[in-house]
């Protein structure tokens, strides 16, 4: 009864849905775009044993890396068809793996559009990873035989409890699941208390340790960095992923970095989001920063304070690139970004105390003195300066993170084992 309550909701909100995608399109015209696939009007696929990925946005495409390789390498006769649901995801799924899986937006959940999916797709599992879970999708493919696996699974407090308030809803749900891999055991333990078997439950670890740097990727990095740093020693600092409240945050602090320092440092920000390339610029300039973009290559930076990182997909390399990283979406209520990608590089890593994504990632790069915690611009610009100020200190840091990263390798294998063990039933 309470899914068939949800599904008539679902297909009420759809206008709204829509109206949505056009107001969001205004600032990202990738929203106007290919309307029908999410609706489930989807190119038939004519391949089969076809195992449905899906990834929300560039975080999980992003995660969903080492998997897809290890999929296909594992399973040649397979095919991948990965879906999200934003424009910035779909960039990534194509630019990272191009024609070697399909490719569309997921279907809304309501069930005719779930149905026309599946009827073109003719998935043999979903694999969904980290918390994107839908009823209707879900059911559809308990009813099809199609097992669905949940990698990378986490579940916070919060999102706990705002499912405690649907239960009628969501323990089903969860009881059609064939398998949840768990980041850490809080979150396996808050998915079982919500419904979920004990019996689906693993225990995997974090897949976003498992991320490698191949030679090509590190070289590029040593390039980059030395193409920042120019003719100087100037030190590169650099604020990724970074929401609305976090940029003032920033460039406050490295008003108070720039007053202390003997090297004028160089600030590469990235904003997390597309549409707020044009508008962090500005927040640059109005503060009196010179400022150069990464769109333009050929620009001298020698004498730009900020580099804006107004592209997609290269916050890695960035990573492997600067000094000193500061990971957003911490500052702010957001729950943090990857701190793992910085750590795995061996750069020392800054914060905001907001970090629910990330709760044991975060928890074992504080033990391990590889992260520190800031509150505000102050503490951020004493944090910096410390860090600058004492080589030792920061290649110790660096060093400390590129081990927690290393040690806590593995969670691919155990996603794989039961991948393997899914098909096979």
């Amino acid at each position: 009864m309470a899914r068939i309550l949800y599904a008539l909701i679902i297909f009420l909100l759809i206008p709204a849905i829509m109206a949505r995608l056009v107001f969001r399109a205004l600032k990202q015209p990738g929203y106007a775009k290919r309307w029908h696939e999410r609706l489930g009007f989807v190119t038939p696929c004519v391949k089969k044993n076809v195992i449905w990925l899906h990834t929300v946005s560039v975080g999980e495409t992003l995660a969903a890396v080492p998997l897809v390789k290890a999929l296909q390498k594992q399973y040649p006769n397979f095919h991948l068809n990965i879906t999200c649901m934003t424009p910035t995801g779909s960039e990534r799924i194509q630019a990272v793996f191009g024609n070697s899986v399909e490719h569309s937006y997921a279907p809304y959940d309501t069930p005719d559009a779930v149905a026309r999916f599946l009827n073109s797709v003719k998935p043999v599992m979903l694999i969904i990873m980290e918390t994107e879970l839908w009823p209707n999708t879900i059911a559809a493919c308990q009813k099809r035989k199609i097992p669905v696996i949940l990698a990378n699974a986490r579940l916070s407090e919060k999102s706990a409890r705002g499912y405690k308030r649907i239960l009628p809803l969501v323990r089903p749900m969860l009881r059609s699941i064939n398998s949840v891999i768990a980041q850490h055991k809080d979150d396996g333990a808050r998915f079982v208390e919500l419904g979920l078997p004990k019996a689906a439950l693993t225990i995997g670890g974090n897949i976003k340790f498992d991320l490698s740097l191949n030679s090509d990727l590190q070289l590029q990095a040593i390039s980059l960095k030395e193409s920042w740093r120019g003719n100087s020693n100037r030190p590169i600092l650099l604020a990724a992923s970074t929401h609305d409240g976090e940029d003032e945050i920033i460039l406050n602090g490295f008003k108070k970095i720039i007053a202390s320092s003997e090297v004028m440092p160089l600030l590469v920000l990235v904003p997390r989001h597309p549409e707020r390339f044009s508008r962090v610029e500005e927040l640059c300039k109005s503060e009196g920063y010179v400022v150069a973009k990464r769109t333009q290559c050929e620009q001298d930076i020698s004498k730009a304070d900020i580099l804006l990182g107004d592209t997609m997909g290269e916050l890695m390399l960035f990573y492997g690139a600067c000094d000193i990283a500061f990971v957003g979406g911490s500052m702010v209520p957001t729950g943090g970004h990857n701190m793992i990608e910085p750590a795995t590089w061996g750069v020392p890593v800054i914060s905001g105390p907001h970090l629910f994504n990330f709760s044991e990632a975060s928890q074992l790069l504080l033990e391990g003195n590889a992260m520190v915690l800031c509150q505000d611009a102050d503490s951020l610009a004493k944090q910096v300066l410390k860090l600058l100020q004492d080589d030792k200190l920061r290649n110790t840091m660096g060093e400390s993170g590129r081990r927690i990263a290393q040690q806590n390798r593995g969670a691919l294998d155990i996603l794989l084992t039961q991948i393997k063990k899914q098909l096979a039933q």
